[in-house]
């Protein structure tokens, strides 16, 4: 153990204490394991929060993102690059939609969401100059960004980062009729993760997002939906809205788009609604570089098969089913969709069981005090997915 205690000792010398990560030290990765700087290995069951949803080290997006670093990785944007293009145009049509704005991380997707809702607001919808309103759910993970953290409930998120972005409503995920009462004439959008991931994969009623998209519709509010984390398969579908038969106004998206690879995000949404920016209205340094759209391309063009996520769906009956089996006495609920689950603990800390299933050789993260994710990559094996949850009932049984 002496390498692993060296390397976070020199990790917690130089680097800010933003993380409380697991005490172990990743070195290298393929599919679904990853191993330490010791030789452990370990059955990967986070999956960088949805950003690995094709695992470790796949080889097909490797080509592409080794071919392209020998061409072209970066222009900005104040030249054309000859991926932009292409990834635009093939995500859009995945989508059903018409336009890309690329930009890097989901958080920045997220800003600027925000922005093109206020902007159509005030130069489509007519909402009088300071007044626009976005009305956001409790328990929403949107980044960490200080407008974002600001409509967030989360004690953590906020404390010390105040004064934040006036302009927020919030109301409970999943209740509709709340939802109908914080809308006025100044709304411009309702902005919600269609699958609350952070929050440990809370799954909203039956009926809730074709209801948000009903009442959008009707009072002329775009409807926003957060698949940074649920999208692009790993819902078992290509967005957790197609499940409910729902299409948004604006697609916000981005880890696994990179990859696991770079990071790439985007606003995807119709002409209308991202025609309201013209040049020098909004921008990034990264966003639509040569790099990760070549990256981005090959992903979209994978999921356009539709095996990634029908080998979710089918996985995801058995992951259900093996949730279901978890010991009753030590869990209170568990819920699951695709290869996405959360599990509330009934005895002890989530933080206390994943370092359980780190001594047992799988990589789990916690959230919210008592609450397991799993959210294992999508090409992993029948044998490990059961595997991996054999060892959290395993420990969960000595607690």
């Amino acid at each position: 153990m002496d390498a692993t205690r060296n390397e976070i000792a020199r990790a917690e010398a130089s680097t800010a204490r933003n993380y409380h990560p697991l005490p172990v030290v990743l070195t290298s990765a393929e599919g679904a394991w990853a191993t330490d700087v010791e030789g452990t290995r370990y059955l990967d069951m986070l999956s960088g929060y949805s950003a690995l949803n094709f695992g470790h080290g796949d080889k097909e997006l490797l080509s592409v993102a080794h071919r392209q670093l020998d061409r072209l990785t970066l222009t900005s944007r104040a030249f054309h690059n000859d991926r932009l293009a292409t990834f635009c145009a093939e995500l859009a049509e995945l989508a059903g939609m018409d336009k890309v704005l690329p930009m890097n991380t989901g958080a920045e997707a997220v800003e600027t969401a925000i922005k093109t809702a206020r902007k159509w607001g005030y130069r489509v919808k007519g909402v009088p100059a300071g007044r626009a309103e976005i009305v956001v759910a409790g328990g929403n993970f949107h980044g960490r960004t200080v407008t974002v953290v600001g409509f967030s409930d989360d004690p953590e998120a906020t404390a010390d980062y105040g004064p934040f972005t006036p302009g927020f409503v919030s109301v409970p995920f999943g209740d509709a009729a709340a939802l109908a009462a914080a809308v006025t004439d100044d709304t411009v959008a309702v902005l919600l993760e269609p699958i609350q991931g952070e929050s440990g994969v809370i799954i909203p009623p039956p009926g809730y997002l074709a209801e948000v998209r009903a009442l959008c519709t009707v009072r002329n509010v775009l409807m926003i939906a957060d698949e940074i984390q649920s999208g692009l398969g790993r819902t078992g579908a290509t967005f957790a809205c197609d499940l409910a038969g729902v299409v948004p106004d604006v697609y916000v998206l981005g880890k696994a788009l990179g990859g696991g690879i770079v990071p790439l995000s985007a606003v995807v949404s119709s002409a209308e609604v991202l025609g309201v920016f013209e040049p020098g209205t909004h921008g990034s340094t990264f966003g639509g570089n040569p790099l990760a759209c070549a990256v981005g391309t090959a992903v979209v063009r994978r999921l356009r098969t539709g095996a990634v996520q029908q080998r979710a769906a089918e996985l995801g009956t058995l992951f259900a089913g093996l949730l279901a089996d978890l010991p009753g006495d030590a869990v209170t609920a568990t819920r699951s969709v695709g290869l996405w689950g959360g599990i509330d603990l009934s005895r002890r800390t989530g933080r206390s069981v994943c370092e359980g299933l780190l001594r047992r050789g799988v990589l789990a993260k916690d959230a919210h005090g008592a609450t397991i994710r799993l959210a294992p990559p999508l090409v992993i094996s029948e044998e490990d997915l059961r595997w991996g949850v054999e060892q959290l009932a395993d420990e969960l049984r000595v607690g």
